[in-house]
């Protein structure tokens, strides 16, 4: 129970700091070049990962607890993995999606009654004049920029040839990064997890266990 704790508790922990600094210290659309394909740019989005938005007011009142509500989902899931002792790995994917989601929903919950809106170009943590939003409407913030690679298509392409190309477009965060990571993770080595699982389920030693991988 620790390590996942652990785990969530430092990811949100770097999450928040690293927006709580963007916030009060860069202006909207500000950015720091530190490599050529490195960059902290400051933009926010009002919807989902990589800024797809989801219909005005309303749609971001959705998503908002459709949020909460799958993080709550997560996190269930999450403490059932940890009661069963499930493999290390599945418990470190989850924690991962889990402590990214709740990451993004602080955003979302509570960034819009505690920040004003840009003031000179600088947002304000609690000020007089009150936040620039209410409660499930704050905007999510963005900071890493990797446009690892600027070109354009082949001029002889249809529509878009000689148009310029760009790749890695969207501005993310560690909460996305952590969503992410977790997932690829779970994609990559599901057969581990779930090959473990069976062996738990069957009673399989682990000596056995690591006669079979090797045979195989």
């Amino acid at each position: 129970m620790k390590r996942p704790a652990l785990i969530i508790f430092f990811i949100l922990f770097f999450d928040q700091a690293l927006k709580l600094w963007v916030k009060t210290h860069m202006y909207l659309g500000q950015e720091f070049r530190i490599f050529d394909w490195f960059i902290i740019h400051y933009t926010e989005n009002n919807g989902m990962a990589f800024g797809y938005e989801f219909g005005g007011i309303s749609g971001k009142l959705f998503l908002s607890i459709f949020r909460i509500i799958a993080s709550a989902v997560i996190g269930w899931y999450l403490y059932k993995l940890i009661i069963k002792k499930a493999h290390s790995g599945l418990i470190l994917c989850f924690s991962l999606i889990f402590a990214g989601a709740i990451g993004n929903i602080i955003d979302s919950a509570f960034f819009g009654m505690i920040f004003s809106e840009e003031v000179n170009g600088m947002a304000q943590l609690f000020s007089p004049l009150g936040g620039y939003s209410g409660f499930l409407q704050g905007r999510v913030v963005d900071m890493f920029y990797f446009p690892l690679v600027n070109t354009q298509f082949p001029h002889w392409l249809p529509i878009i040839g000689g148009q310029p190309f760009q790749f890695f477009r969207p501005v993310f965060n560690v909460a996305d990064s952590s969503i992410t990571i977790g997932v690829i993770l779970f994609i990559v080595f599901q057969k581990k997890f779930s090959q473990q699982s069976v062996r738990k389920d069957t009673g399989e030693s682990e000596s056995e266990a690591i006669v079979k991988d090797i045979a195989e």
